[in-house]
């Protein structure tokens, strides 16, 4: 047995990273694509569904607060979208109150993390989303 990270992740995971921060979104864009994903990153929510069609994503990372558009609303709107309605979302913003992650929770996220995030735990939460 060698030693190393308990699970590799699997390079046909495809991320859709939506993050208004340039910062954070190429630093996790990089990160994540150097841990061996597919990685599409927005800066905002405008072109959310169009994205979402045309890249096919496992999983998306999804920020609350976005310009022009809520984390919240394109929640709502991809739960009412027979398409994409179970598509896995882990949510990562800078919203800490309690009302925050339950309100996203009740909109059937798989994982919500407070900024800052470790990238390692954003990875294990997206292999455990993608695995089944």
């Amino acid at each position: 047995m060698t030693d190393g990270p308990i699970s590799e992740p699997s390079p046909a995971i495809r991320v859709l990273l939506v993050e208004d921060d340039d910062f954070n979104r190429l630093l996790l864009t990089d990160y994540l694509t150097h841990q061996g994903y597919q990685v599409l990153g927005l800066a905002e929510g405008s072109s959310f569904f169009s994205t979402l069609a045309q890249f096919q994503p496992h999983v998306v990372l999804l920020d609350l607060k976005l310009p022009g558009i809520s984390g919240y609303q394109l929640l709502e709107a991809l739960r009412q979208n027979i398409e994409f309605q179970h598509l896995p979302v882990i949510v990562f913003t800078a919203f800490a109150f309690r009302t925050e992650r339950q309100r996203a929770l009740q909109l059937g996220v798989q994982g919500y993390f407070v900024k800052p995030t470790h990238p390692e735990a954003l990875v294990a939460a997206i292999e455990k989303v993608c695995a089944g």
